[in-house]
């Protein structure tokens, strides 16, 4: 395996931002999904929630290519599970809606340096009662042309990107904050994909990694790999 693989999977989940997350109420089509999942990898989130009612069409493996790989979807049947789930998770979290109303803010006056979780509503009726009701605060971004929305991919991104601007100048990304559990599994399984999956099959933890990338074991471990239990 060469290094540099290791090396650049270390770099970027040591940048992850676990409070800041993602909660897409029954958005739907594919190719909102893609967009919306690839631009969440980029500014390095790892949480994205997704209400789907039951029977209803849900994150597929081919969703956003290799980024779906590299970020946790959590399914929730109801939007009030999912801001229940976000809330427990992340302490202190401002929960933001795209919405306009009366109370809607410019979406730059907020301050993403604080745990954080955006809701997008679905492609046509927008984000559901159940949700605005449960929000902190809702947002927009300015328009001066004659559509009054934005593709729901295309918001996601620019407010993410903000986001992303006020994290890096307040040095966020320098204290990345993902539990090194999660760490080492995604760094096993980007590098050693193969003997990840003979250790999921065999029910076998993944064993340590040294300062290359390199497996660290005894012959025990791979012996348990050669044969059947």
């Amino acid at each position: 395996m060469p290094n540099s693989r290791y090396q650049k999977i270390k770099a970027v989940l040591d940048k992850r931002q676990i409070d800041l997350t993602l909660c897409l109420d029954e958005v739907h089509k594919h190719h909102n999904l893609s967009a919306i999942v690839r631009s969440a990898d980029a500014v390095g989130i790892h949480h994205i929630h997704s209400v789907w009612p039951e029977g209803g069409k849900r994150l597929t493996s081919s969703t956003s290519g290799g980024s779906k790989n590299w970020t946790e979807n959590h399914i929730h049947h109801t939007v009030e599970d999912a801001i229940a789930t976000i809330r427990s998770r992340t302490p202190n979290v401002q929960i933001l809606a795209t919405h306009f109303s009366e109370q809607a803010v410019d979406f730059r006056a907020i301050d993403y340096t604080r745990p954080t979780a955006i809701i997008l509503g679905q492609e046509k009726f927008g984000i559901s009662d159940q949700a605005l009701a449960l929000a902190d605060q809702h947002i927009i971004i300015p328009m001066v042309g004659m559509v009054q929305s934005l593709n729901v991919s295309v918001a996601a991104a620019i407010i993410l990107y903000e986001a992303q601007k006020q994290r890096q100048d307040a040095g966020l990304y320098q204290q990345g904050n993902l539990p090194d559990s999660i760490k080492h599994r995604l760094i096993f399984e980007g590098c050693h994909d193969k003997i990840a999956k003979q250790c999921q099959a065999k029910g076998i933890d993944y064993p340590p990694l040294d300062e290359q990338g390199e497996i660290i074991a005894d012959d025990e471990f791979w012996d348990s790999l050669r044969y059947s239990n």
